[in-house]
């Protein structure tokens, strides 16, 4: 079939969830070597993201050791190592376990020869998701198309 039906909608889907974590941690990188932490509600006013959702978000990327909080009146997140080393993969693996998950394949019915394909296709998304870094994302002229300065 090489024309997609009208009203199809599939695909591989990006939660909502992964979305945001991406972008909070790019607001992060962004400000990498700042003196002072990023608060929640900075970060949700330039990614509007709700600001419970990111509360929770922050908690797991937090479990991962990507970022850190800090304490206080001037507290908010910082990242807890360079942005070079925080890759798009890790994050989106902090969000989900796996980016792109196959718990469909654990029925038996699925044939060898599409597990296999399945498989592989989850190796190059893994793959290619952690070649990117958010040193690249925060110094890429592109990815700053969205951003208002004041």
């Amino acid at each position: 079939m090489s024309e997609l039906q009208p009203g199809y909608g599939g695909g591989v889907k990006l939660s909502v969830k992964s979305d945001y974590a991406a972008r909070a941690v790019l607001s992060l990188a962004r400000r990498f070597g700042d003196a002072r932490a990023l608060k929640i509600e900075e970060i949700c006013a330039e990614n509007g993201i709700p600001g419970n959702y990111l509360v929770q978000i922050m908690i797991d990327l937090k479990a991962r050791q990507l970022v850190r909080s800090v304490r206080g009146k001037e507290g908010g997140y910082r990242l807890a190592k360079h942005p070079r080393e925080i890759t798009l993969g890790e994050v989106l693996r902090a969000i989900h376990g796996s980016i792109f998950d196959l718990s469909g394949l654990e029925n038996s019915g699925c044939p060898e020869e599409l597990s296999s394909a399945w498989r592989c296709f989850q190796s190059d998304v893994e793959t290619a998701a952690d070649k990117v870094t958010f040193e690249q994302l925060a110094h890429d002229p592109e990815s700053r198309k969205s951003m208002y300065y004041i």
